[in-house]
C-alpha cells in the first residue's frame, strides 16, 4: 500500500509490526559517499527505545540496528538503505483477550473495516512500534543535513496535561532537553510534568501534551508555493505520527488572536539577505523558508490504552467492558520528541534535496 511510503527524492518505507520478527526501514534517495554507520543511527533509537525510563512502557527492547544494505567501507553507495531491528521482547499473547474486543480510540476498528482482517497483536502497523523506521531513517537525514548543510533539528516536550514548560527557543540545547525523563528543559515544569504522569499511571489513565520543534540553519528558499508548501509538508509528516491529534506552526492559533500590525514580521538587512525580527512565520512564508528557524508544534493525544474499565464492543458487535493490560506508556510525550525530530528532519532533508535541483539551473 502506497500509505507506507513518505517523501519523494529522499523517501522512506517503514516495514513490520508491533509484535513481529522484526520492524525497520527502507531509505531511497539518500546522496552517495556520505559517512555513515550504525552508530550515527543508534543514539536517536536509544532515545526513542521502551523502558528508558519509569515513565514509560517497560516493554525491554535494546533496539539495536543493523544496516543490511546501501552502505559500504562506512560511506553510502546512492543505493538504497535497508535497516533492521528486531523484536526481542515482543508478547503478542498479551493482547489474546483483545483479540475480538474494539479498543476505545484505537484503530482495531477502523483497520477491520478497511481490509477486513487485522494483526490484534500490539495493533500490528498501526502501532507506535512502526516508528522504529522513522527514527532510524531521520537519523541518515540527520547526518546528511548536519554535515552538508548545517542544519541542527532538536524538540522537547513543552506541555503534558496542564503543566506548560518556559522555553528560550533561540538557545535550548539537546542537554537540557535529555537531563530529565520526560525531555522537558525546563526543569521545574518537568517536576510537574513528572508528578502529573506517575498520578496518571497510578490511576489507571493516561495524559497528553505537546512536543515543540525548532530546525536552525534552514537556508532560505525550501518548500514550494502552492500544495507542496514546507509547513504543509511538516503537518502531514506530524499528523502521521501516532496519537498525534494537532500541528500548528509559527504563532500558530495563537496568531489567529492578534492583529496583522502586531503579527507582521518586519524584514531588516541580514547578512545572507532579509531577516525576520520576530519570526511569528515561523520561519516559513508563503510556504517556502525564509531562513529563519522553523518553529513547529505538535500536539499528542492521551494514550489510548488505560487499565481502568471501559466500555466497547467485540467484533460481533456485541457490547464488552474491556479493561486492557499489558505494557503501555502512561503519557507518549517524552518517547515522541525523537519522532517528531525524525519527520521534520525526513521532511527537510526531501525539500533539501529538491531545492539542489533547483539551484543548479
Amino acid at each position: 500500500m502506497a500509505g507506507n511510503s513518505f517523501g519523494d527524492l529522499f523517501r522512506i518505507t517503514t516495514f513490520g509490526e508491533s509484535h513481529g520478527g522484526a520492524v525497520g526501514v527502507i531509505v531511497d534517495g539518500c546522496p552517495p559517499r556520505l559517512e555513515l554507520s550504525e552508530a550515527d543511527i543508534q543514539p536517536d533509537l536509544d532515545r526513542r527505545r521502551p523502558g528508558q525510563s519509569h515513565l514509560v512502557t517497560q516493554r525491554r527492547e535494546d533496539d539495536r540496528v543493523t544496516i543490511v544494505s546501501g552502505v559500504f567501507e562506512g560511506r553510502t553507495l546512492g543505493t538504497p538503505i535497508a535497516m533492521q531491528v528486531s523484536n526481542r521482547d515482543a508478547r503478542p499473547g498479551a493482547y489474546e483477550h483483545m483479540a475480538h474486543i474494539y479498543r476505545p480510540s484505537h484503530a482495531d476498528w477502523t483497520t477491520d473495516a478497511k481490509f477486513g482482517v487485522r494483526n490484534w497483536q500490539g495493533g500490528g502497523r498501526a502501532s507506535a512500534r512502526e516508528t522504529v523506521g522513522r527514527v532510524a531513517a531521520g537519523a541518515v537525514a540527520r547526518v546528511l543535513l548536519r554535515r552538508v548543510a548545517g542544519i541542527e533539528v532538536l524538540a522537547w516536550v513543552s506541555s503534558v496535561g496542564s503543566v506548560d514548560a518556559t522555553v528560550d527557543l533561540s538557545t535550548v540545547t539537546p542537554g537540557e532537553i535529555e537531563a530529565n525523563p520526560v525531555r522537558c528543559p525546563d526543569p521545574e515544569a518537568a517536576a510537574a510534568m513528572t508528578s502529573a504522569i506517575e498520578t496518571a499511571r497510578r490511576d489507571g489513565d493516561s495524559l497528553g501534551g505537546v512536543v515543540t520543534c525548532v530546525a536552525r540553519g534552514v537556508p532560505a528558499g525550501l518548500g514550494e508555493p502552492v500544495f507542496d508548501k514546507l509547513d504543509a509538508a511538516l503537518a502531514g509528516a506530524m499528523i502521521s505520527l501516532p496519537a498525534a491529534k494537532g500541528f500548528e506552526s509559527g504563532s500558530g492559533f495563537a496568531g489567529s488572536r492578534r492583529r496583522g500590525s502586531e503579527h507582521n514580521d518586519p524584514f531588516v538587512p541580514g547578512a545572507e539577505g532579509p531577516r525576520t525580527l520576530a519570526n511569528r512565520s515561523g520561519g516559513i512564508q508563503g510556504g517556502i523558508s525564509n531562513g529563519a528557524d522553523i518553529v513547529c508544534r505538535v500536539a499528542f493525544k492521551p494514550t489510548a490504552t488505560i487499565s481502568r474499565p471501559q466500555e466497547t464492543v467485540d467484533d460481533e458487535g456485541n457490547p464488552v467492558v474491556l479493561e486492557a493490560r499489558g505494557r503501555h506508556d502512561p503519557c507518549v510525550l517524552p518517547r515522541a520528541v525523537p519522532l517528531v525530530e525524525a519527520m521534520t528532519l525526513l521532511v527537510l532533508a526531501d525539500h533539501w534535496l529538491r531545492q539542489r535541483a533547483v539551484d543548479v539551473l
